[in-house]
């Protein structure tokens, strides 16, 4: 493996977007929802750097399997626990890849009438990546390369590392 993303590097900019979340949302309380398994550390990081009252939540989906590529299907795993309508959430993201799932969740949430809807994700492949709305707080714009570490995993190996790293 080879080193793509310092621990250093992540944590700097991981601190920037909280800065920013911390003036967007200030007098309010946001719901964070973490994107299970790969967000959980982007999230716990993230948190820690939050300064404003906020909530927790979590969903997890799936579209990969063990594979290295998407399925294209997407199956919701679990749900969300939280009441959405009229609250101010953020969707904390660790990659997008070619987009169908944060697609997936925001029409998800959307159709639960949330006051305001956010996206804050630590990785983008731009150059895959279909979307249609922007990415409200993003980390990095990367290549189109199969990344672990930080949360990220393959075959569910490698969330533990500090950095990202090229598989």
């Amino acid at each position: 493996m080879k080193i793509y993303i310092s621990s250093e590097d992540i944590q700097k900019k991981v601190k920037s977007i909280a800065s920013r979340i911390n003036r967007d949302y200030k007098g309010k309380i946001p719901i964070f929802i973490g994107v299970l398994n790969g967000a959980f550390v982007f999230l716990s990081d993230l948190i820690r750097y939050i300064k404003i009252d906020c909530e927790i939540d979590f969903l997890k989906l799936s579209s990969y399997g063990d594979r290295k590529i998407s399925t294209g299907n997407i199956k919701m795993l679990k749900e969300l626990n939280c009441e959405v309508k009229g609250r101010d959430i953020i969707v904390v993201e660790d990659i997008i890849d070619s987009g169908l799932s944060i697609k997936f969740m925001k029409t998800l949430i959307e159709n639960q009438k949330p006051k305001s809807l956010k996206i804050a994700a630590l990785l983008l492949k731009k150059d895959i990546s279909n979307l249609d709305f922007k990415i409200d707080y993003l980390g990095f714009t990367i290549e189109n390369k199969f990344v672990v570490g930080y949360g990220l995993d393959y075959a569910q190996k490698y969330r533990n590392l500090k950095a990202i790293y090229v598989l």
